[in-house]
């Protein structure tokens, strides 16, 4: 059941007690995550840490479990992925103190999440290697999912300003086992999944894994968005068990979606904030025949080997080709409209964005880890290089005529829009990124350790574009070449007073190129402006420090961290050249994360985190941010509660609770956007029918409460109403 609790120990009741003095937040924590001891083999090898087991970070440079890691780090394990009933890496991410997610835009769709006040959009990473495209990421073939918080462009070069997200997929084992899973729920989810792994197929050693789902669903209490996806996931493992192992490995993932672009904002100012409008939750204002298709295509080889017991080379390959095609309608309102006029009487414009692309990601790696005593100190060193090739060839269609609706009650039909649309960007993309380093973890004895990390990135972009009129000339072109080069650096203390407790801290920093994806060089999707072009990169650095405590008895992990995260030149309008920008912008985050994930009683699993964030704007120019304003997306307070019980030995109860302050949407002197705070419940039931069968219950936003889940400056996107999904699985 839950957490793997059966079987677990006795405690002695004094501990009990202490365990849950320290689940209430007696001592503060960082955002960790506990393993239990019966982690799945599908994860990473388990380290055994002061007699508790407690796997290390899905990132195979970091070489510290997670209970030592100098940076605040979440799992999210695939039996939460289950109990929650979560299908896809929005749903999973909402348990992540800190994060908040962002709605889609032209440049890109696909997973948006702000992480302590910026975008990782460009930050997510399977399997070590960079998840290059924008699409919704299934989590059917997901092990766990690890958010490293804070810059971390010493991990892979460019970007993850405020961190990143790693997820592991299931690998390849020496034992034989399956399981199938059907879903179904009031939002119309229809859902199978299928996984196999067969050991020793191809001779001994081996093992064929394939992984598999179908899913069809829409919105509870959201007329018109639906979700359509189907994926196969087969990998081949050889020399499992051996010194030399290989890999192979490929996702094949295909989306048939209408998206649902949200609700138009009322305008505001900061002394007179805009808001969303209150239309009934389930409005909406798109066609019929809106669409967002995507093809992915993911093929990864890898090869481990033991050069000796103290060193390991890791090799990887990844070849990725993701096209694009999509269409989406945002409701409009009419300029000047005041919030006191009868929203019977309003009627709104439609914005039609459309357009296909198509992007290509080649990369390899290699790394040497090793193990060496060096007089008093004792070292794990892994230092290896990466070299990726990256494009995208992007077609932005400009439509005109675009029948409008009334904002209360519109209908939804099929639209034709080839007799009103024109091509009015089309661009090529090419970038080449090669990067070397080192990572080093030093110790000094039982109670110290050090980490010193040094990168140097190269990354250059090629760009060109052409933008036509409605009869089809070519009005502009732009040609840019630009190259980046940039050194990374990290360096942290460790100071372990006894065995379970770990004080940490940190510098870190990062860098993000003009040239860092399509959204980056078309920088505003319903004008196709280039604002950014030939910009030099934005920096970023930050310095964190923190404790993580391992509850006796393998009970759990508490930690806290204290945090400063600094962009020391962000993008802003160019005050001498309109409509491009320029990097006089400064930006700061301070905050403060708790999190406890463990077993404080046996059968009992508790997992929760909180995050206080002060983000604002130091510097700016005019147009730009209001000096003092937070950041978009980045809500002051955010956190979460989570836990399971072990009724009897077949009956499992859990619940779950998200929630966020106000989140700002835009912050600039002509439009300044909030919307409120919200806390959602959800509850989960599980039944153990048989040894092998279980069927389980989640009921999602049990209160059927209104919030405003994803934002962007030009709409809203409400959350889910009340969702209740049943699902059976099966394990052979």
């Amino acid at each position: 059941m839950a957490g793997g609790s059966r079987g677990r120990r006795a405690i002695a009741a004094g501990d009990m007690a202490a365990s849950l003095a320290l689940a209430l937040g007696v001592v503060p924590c960082t955002a960790a995550a506990h393993e239990t001891a019966n982690a799945s083999q599908d994860t990473k090898t388990d380290v055994t840490v002061i007699g508790l087991r407690t796997t290390q970070a899905t990132v195979d440079r970091l070489t510290l479990p997670v209970a030592e890691q100098p940076q605040a780090i979440t799992t999210i394990s695939r039996e939460e992925l289950e109990r929650r009933g979560v299908s896809n890496l929005n749903d999973a991410l909402r348990n992540v103190a800190g994060l908040s997610l962002g709605a889609g835009e032209t440049s890109f769709q696909g997973n948006n999440a702000i992480l302590r006040g910026f975008t990782t959009r460009n930050d997510l990473f399977v399997d070590n290697a960079r998840d290059y495209g924008y699409y919704f990421r299934d989590t059917f073939d997901d092990a766990r999912i690890d958010v490293l918080k804070g810059p971390s462009a010493i991990l892979f070069g460019r970007g993850a300003t405020g961190g990143l997200i790693a997820r592991t997929t299931r690998r390849p084992t020496q034992t034989t086992s399956g399981e199938v899973a059907v879903q179904a729920g009031l939002d119309d989810t229809l859902r199978a999944t299928a996984d196999a792994n067969i050991a020793d197929l191809l001779g001994s050693g081996s093992a064929l894994r394939f992984d598999a789902v179908v899913h069809r669903s829409g919105v509870a209490a959201r007329d018109g968005a639906l979700f359509r996806r189907w994926a196969v996931a087969p990998k081949l493992g050889f020399g499992l068990g051996t010194a030399s192992r290989l890999f192979l490995g490929y996702l094949h993932q295909e989306e048939r979606n209408r998206p649902d672009y949200g609700i138009p904002w009322y305008a505001g100012t900061q002394a007179d904030p805009g808001l969303p409008v209150p239309v009934a939750r389930n409005t909406y204002y798109g066609f019929s025949n809106d669409r967002l298709n995507t093809n992915v295509n993911i093929a990864t080889g890898r090869i481990e080997h033991e050069v000796t017991a103290q060193a390991l080379l890791r090799v990887q390959l990844r070849y990725s080709n993701n096209s694009r095609d999509f269409r989406y309608s945002e409701a409009v309102l009419p300029p000047g409209t005041l919030r006191t006029t009868p929203l019977d009487r309003i009627t709104v414009s439609r914005s039609l964005f459309q357009g296909t692309s198509r992007d290509i990601f080649f990369q390899g790696q290699a790394d040497l880890q090793t193990a060496f005593g060096l007089g008093a100190t004792r070292h794990v060193l892994v230092a290896g290089l990466e070299a990726a090739r990256e494009g995208a060839d992007p077609v932005y269609v400009t439509n005109t005529n675009v029948p409008s609706i009334p904002l209360v009650s519109p209908v939804s039909r099929f639209y034709a829009d080839g007799t009103s649309s024109f091509v009015r960007l089309r661009a090529r993309a090419r970038s080449l990124a090669f990067g070397v380093f080192a990572i080093d973890t030093i110790e000094v004895g039982p109670h110290w350790r050090a980490i010193i990390g040094l990168r140097w990135d190269s990354f250059s972009t090629r760009y060109t574009s052409t933008r036509f009129t409605a009869t089809g000339a070519a009005d502009r072109a732009t040609t840019i070449a630009r190259a980046d080069r940039k050194f990374s650096y990290r360096g942290a203390l460790l100071y372990k007073p006894v065995p379970s407790l770990t004080l940490y801290a940190g510098y870190v920093n990062s860098f993000n190129p003009s040239g860092e994806g399509i959204e980056s060089l078309v920088s505003a999707g319903r004008s196709v402006a280039e604002a950014n072009i030939n910009l030099p990169p934005e920096t970023s650095f930050s310095v964190e420090a923190g404790a993580k405590w391992q509850v006796p008895g393998g009970r759990g992990l508490l930690s806290a961290s204290l945090f400063r995260i600094e962009k020391d030149n962000a993008r802003v309008p160019n005050p001498t050249t309109p409509g491009f920008n320029a990097l006089g912008g400064r930006q700061r985050v301070d905050g403060i994360e708790i999190e406890f994930g463990g077993t404080p009683l046996p059968g009992w699993d508790v997992k929760l985190g909180y995050s206080y964030l002060d983000s604002r704007t130091l510097a700016s120019a005019p147009g730009g941010p209001i000096v003092g304003a937070p950041l978009p997306i980045t809500p002051r307070h955010s956190g979460f509660f989570s836990t399971a019980y072990d009724v009897t030995s077949r009956f499992n109860l859990g619940m779950n609770v998200t929630a966020a302050a106000d989140r700002v949407a835009q912050n600039t002197p002509a439009l300044y956007l909030v919307a409120p705070g919200y806390a959602v419940l959800d509850l989960s039931a599980r039944y153990r029918l048989t040894r092998r069968v279980d069927l389980s219950v989640a009921a999602n936003n049990l209160t059927d409460t209104l919030y405003y889940d994803q934002l962007h400056p030009f709409h809203v996107i409400p959350g889910a109403g009340r969702t209740v999904l049943v699902a059976l699985k099966a394990v052979f």
